[in-house]
């Protein structure tokens, strides 16, 4: 078998499935990160990283946030008594594709200012009886209120359910603060609209609402990275999109097969 190289990176067992339904080789994953490697490593770069690695179709996934014995194109940190890692560059996040890494989540700092987070992240999360024009109806309230806020917000895909809404900003806040601010304002969408939005962890009582998760805005926490693919089915990905595309988009509709159809929101993220 001819030997296969991505990005520099030696690819084994190139053929190996790792997403049944559609086909997808683990060649074509590690194709798909070296492709958006560029875009995708101005938010992972020097972040700690979790990620969840898949070594087959059967749905064998682990997580893997800390060094362990695998310390190859990696960068280790310690972080009170964790070892976490990071990477730097466009190998390295190629060489993480190349060990079975399928999902790439990143923490809200920088490595060499962790205890200053800048990035917010709003998790909605509709209950599965909300309909997609509720849950846009609640993702432009959501931005409403970061705008009285004058703070600028992103919008991506969340390759499930659901979508996310970033702010990338110098907050100056210890991770204490930055987690108070981000639940008030969850708090100030569920006071406003209480018939929409909930911050009630509990599934069972978020019935035809939507969750608005503040709670990856702590230290430790994260949230799955611009342009990552989601371990499960249909081999989606969270995707930076333009708020003009927020009525013709739905949360999980970009995928490794279609997402080059999406270019045109590459340059303006």
């Amino acid at each position: 078998m001819k030997e296969v190289v991505i990005g520099g990176v030696k690819v084994t067992n190139p053929d190996k499935i790792l997403f049944p339904d559609l086909g997808i080789t683990k060649k074509d994953v590690v194709k798909y990160y070296a492709d958006v490697a560029p875009l995708m490593l101005e938010y992972i770069k020097e972040r700690p990283l979790t990620v969840i690695r898949c070594h087959g179709g059967d749905g064998e996934c682990f997580f893997k946030r800390h060094p362990t014995n695998d310390r190859t194109l990696i960068h280790p940190i310690k972080v009170g008594k964790e070892e976490y890692f990071y990477i730097k560059s466009e190998k390295e996040l190629i060489y993480q594709a190349q060990m079975g890494t399928i999902e790439f989540h990143v923490w809200g700092c920088r490595v060499n200012n962790i205890d200053k987070p800048d990035v917010m992240v709003f998790d909605l999360d509709p209950d599965e009886s909300l309909n997609i024009k509720k849950l846009r109806e609640g993702v432009v309230h959501v931005k409403e209120v970061l705008d009285e806020l004058k703070l600028d917000s992103q919008l991506k895909t969340s390759g499930g359910k659901g979508f996310h809404i970033t702010i990338h900003h110098e907050f100056k806040k210890s991770w204490d603060k930055f987690g108070e601010l981000s639940n008030q304002i969850a708090k100030v969408l569920e006071i406003q609209w209480p018939n929409l939005f909930t911050t009630n962890i509990r599934k069972e009582n978020r019935h035809g609402k939507i969750f608005v998760d503040f709670l990856r805005n702590k230290k430790g926490a994260t949230c799955v990275a611009p342009y990552s693919l989601r371990a499960r089915k249909g081999a989606t990905l969270s995707m930076p999109v333009e708020w003009s595309d927020l009525n013709s988009i739905l949360p999980d509709e970009v995928n490794i097969k279609n997402y080059m159809k999406f270019e045109k929101n590459f340059e303006n993220y």
